[in-house]
């Protein structure tokens, strides 16, 4: 029976996806999971650490950092975060301006949240590429957050349709209700695309196009969580923070735990002015702010290089993982199954022949649990949209969190439940 008292936020927001499918290799000891987007277990910086603890806990500073910190962050974090900004953008000056509108966070999710809360009301309405970060769907979908999707060429998303549904806004009489587009710009989740320099432009291009009948700003959410996962070789891309112009329409989220340890939990955002005192607010009414023990240890790791050492580990063993698996599905995998091979993140996305079902109720997943083995269906990563139906031939499968001895293997299980169900 429902509750009554419960408000309706409570009552929209769903359990994420990655939780059931948590409980899923949970309900089976000795699974090898390709699901979920941990990274990985043996790289994680535990002597990096230690001797960082071990630094902090020694100095001066000690008390300090078991204390409360201020909702915004730690001042040194926020300088060294602009200035590793400035430098991956290639951004001569311009630090000092980024730390101004600066914000740590607990990882950034929450910084996705607080955007959400700070933008938009019931009924608004958001572009996503198609498909998209599955996570961040059920905090729209919690806020009421209408969703229209574009889909995603080689170069990020499809700049001519996004126009074309920018126009459609336009004449329906809708525009007033769109407040940004969102795009997992570095080796998207999940499909590992990249969106190109000359995409970012044309959206922001788009945006200021279209914000007079908008009648108010248009903004672009860059989720950049994947970008310092590159794998050796590859080519930054500029973010939308390397031209000064986009500074007032663009949101940028970042974080240090995908490339550093996932349990210290701390990411940060760049805002617009205008935003940036909304957002500190809503934060300080969350949390008071991040927890200053761990923005110590980012703090220090960064200051003596420990960071960008493990960065550089890191991205050289998602490489060699990413072998393992590009290798195993080359051997293994039907002929007839597509799938690219990523230059960085932590997925490789896959689409069945004939648009054999890969969905979470499908032959194929539950073929593949009886094989022992999971992946993530890839409905799960289409938002609602009554325009399009949602495809279920896709599966996105990650070699971050698997053991590196039990991806091939894992493939091999996973190919196994295809040929039983008839993809050849």
């Amino acid at each position: 029976m429902l509750n009554k008292a419960i408000s309706k936020l409570g009552t929209r927001t769903p359990s994420p996806s990655i939780s059931w499918l948590m409980q899923k290799s949970l309900e089976k000891p000795g699974l090898v999971s390709l699901a979920a987007g941990f990274t990985d277990n043996f790289s994680l910086p535990l002597d990096h650490v230690q001797s960082a603890m071990s630094s902090i806990l020694s100095s001066q500073n000690a008390k300090p950092s078991l204390q409360y910190g201020s909702t915004v962050g730690d001042p040194e974090l926020i300088r060294l975060t602009a200035e590793h900004l400035c430098a991956s953008d290639n951004i001569s000056s311009g630090a000092s301006d980024l730390a101004k509108r600066t914000i740590i966070t607990n990882g950034s999710q929450q910084l996705l949240y607080l955007t959400v809360e700070a933008l938009f009301d019931e009924g608004d309405i958001i572009i996503t590429e198609d498909p998209t970060y599955f996570v961040f769907l059920g905090i729209l979908q919690g806020h009421a957050v209408q969703t229209r999707t574009v889909p995603l060429t080689q170069n990020g998303i499809d700049v001519i349709k996004l126009e074309a549904l920018l126009e459609e806004l336009k004449r329906s009489g809708s525009l007033p209700r769109l407040k940004a587009v969102y795009l997992v710009s570095y080796f998207q989740n999940p499909t590992g695309i990249s969106t190109s320099a000359e995409t970012k432009d044309r959206v922001i291009e788009l945006l200021r196009k279209f914000e007079p009948d908008a009648g108010h700003p248009l903004y672009v959410i860059e989720d950049a969580a994947y970008r310092e996962l590159r794998f050796p070789g590859t080519p930054d891309i500029p973010s939308l923070l390397a031209k000064n112009s986009n500074s007032d329409r663009v949101i940028y989220a970042g974080t240090y735990t995908k490339p550093f340890a996932t349990g210290a939990r701390i990411g940060y955002g760049v805002l617009p002015e205008d935003l940036f005192t909304v957002v500190y607010n809503l934060k300080g009414n969350h949390d008071f702010g991040s927890s200053n023990l761990l923005q110590q240890l980012l703090r220090h790791a960064i200051q003596e290089g420990l960071y960008q050492d493990h960065l550089k580990t890191l991205q050289a063993t998602y490489e060699a993982k990413t072998r393992v698996m590009i290798g195993a599905i080359q051997e293994h995998f039907p002929k007839s199954v597509t799938w690219q091979p990523p230059l960085g993140g932590l997925y490789v996305w896959a689409g069945l022949p004939n648009q054999t079902s890969a969905g979470k109720e499908s032959k194929l997943f539950n073929q593949a649990l009886e094989e022992g083995v999971i992946y993530v269906p890839g409905e799960l990563c289409y938002a609602p949209d009554a325009t399009r139906s949602v495809p279920l031939h896709e599966m996105r499968i990650s070699f971050g969190g698997a053991e590196k001895a039990k991806i091939q293997p894992g493939i091999q299980k996973l190919s196994v439940a295809m040929n039983k169900i008839g993809i050849l």
